[in-house]
């Protein structure tokens, strides 16, 4: 029997923009994903797979409806223990690298420790251990500026895996890479959803989505297509 790792419950969300112009942005979402699974949210910009995204990880809350991590209700949480339970649990890839441009590329992998009150000798062994998983060992010591922008990404990988988090994010993690390096991201995304890791990716490439095993698509906040592949 498989585990569910996610479980969404009639999932709704409204901005006021302005004073009485009210947008539904997700409307009455609700699924659950396995262990394990690699999943392409997809959609037209505007389709509400960003925001569903942020609601999925806790980095905005739903209007209405549960989301179950682990059989957890995270839309209970207070914003600190939100921020406490996304640390330890989930880990995060984006399109943009956001590296620390003064750390050197462990220092950046580790900065996630920093929160868990980690001492420095072992933030430094797990952040190079991390590195190893990306294949970017030996590139531990340089900063962002003497990286490529598959090594950067690499980093930001290796920076979301550091706390051993049962769920990865990626927002367009090649967007702003060539077909090589994405090719190279999206390997070891899949060897990481081969491993157990539950990963969960927006995207608009195509290629990418082949690299998936299950792809859910948005229509003006609806899942219009929800389908293992």
């Amino acid at each position: 029997m498989c585990e569910i790792v996610i479980d969404l419950k009639d999932i709704r969300k409204e901005f006021i923009i302005g004073k009485d112009n009210k947008i539904e942005a997700i409307r009455g979402i609700s699924f659950c994903i396995k262990k394990g699974q690699f999943v392409a949210i997809v959609g037209r910009s505007g389709s509400g797979k960003s925001t569903l995204m942020h609601i999925m990880s806790g980095l905005c809350y739903a209007t209405n409806g549960n989301v179950m991590i682990n059989e957890q209700n995270i839309t209970e949480y207070s914003e600190k223990k939100m921020a406490q339970f996304r640390n330890e649990k989930m880990g995060f890839v984006f399109q943009s690298f956001f590296l620390e441009k003064s750390f050197s590329a462990w220092e950046n992998v580790a900065l996630p420790l920093i929160a868990q009150k980690v001492k420095k000798k072992k933030r430094k062994n797990l952040a190079e251990n991390a590195l190893k998983m990306v294949h970017l060992e030996e590139r531990a010591n340089h900063k962002p500026s003497e990286l490529s922008g598959g090594e950067m990404q690499r980093v930001s990988i290796a920076r979301a895996l550091v706390c051993n988090p049962d769920i990865i994010f990626a927002d367009e993690p090649t967007g702003n890479l060539d077909r090589k390096n994405g090719q190279e991201i999206m390997g070891i995304l899949k060897e990481l959803s081969n491993q157990g890791k539950t990963v969960i990716m927006v995207t608009h490439n195509e290629n990418d989505i082949g690299y998936c095993d299950r792809v859910i698509e948005l229509e003006d906040g609806y899942v219009i297509r929800d389908k293992e592949l």
